[in-house]
């Protein structure tokens, strides 16, 4: 089995629901990346606002942001190596990437169900939002 990490642009969320706009490649992402991981997949995920040590750390991922910046990012990596940039994988290829076999067919999380008041982000009483 091989070692996945993506490492993305600082985001105040992970899963993409944060305040009023919500990125549903974001959302179908880490549902993806939850699929992979659920099926035994070794992958991780690194933001660059709440883990900037991962990146620090990574003499590859310091090379590519050097080069392209924090807005080619995501930066995915295949055991070390870089196997796309500037984009997210999706589900097929992270679980190729990872080694293990998923099914044909894929489970979407639509944005009315990411959206719910159990979500990491909620209003506060000025109006504002709060987000992991």
């Amino acid at each position: 089995m091989s070692k996945v990490e993506v490492f993305e642009p600082a985001l105040c969320c992970a899963t993409g629901v944060c305040g009023e706009n919500v990125d549903q490649q974001l959302v179908t992402f880490s549902a993806d990346l939850d699929f992979v991981s659920g099926l035994g997949g070794d992958v991780s995920r690194y933001n660059l606002a709440s883990e900037p040590r991962a990146f620090a750390d990574n003499e590859t991922v310091r090379a590519f942001l050097h080069l392209a910046g924090s807005d080619g990012l995501p930066l995915v990596l295949v055991d070390g190596v870089t196997a796309m940039t500037g984009r997210y994988p999706d589900r097929g290829q992270l679980a190729a990437w990872a080694g293990v076999d998923a099914p044909a067919g894929a489970i979407s999380l639509d944005i009315e169900q990411a959206t719910d008041q159990s979500g990491c982000c909620s209003s506060d009483s000025s109006g504002g939002t709060n987000c992991c």
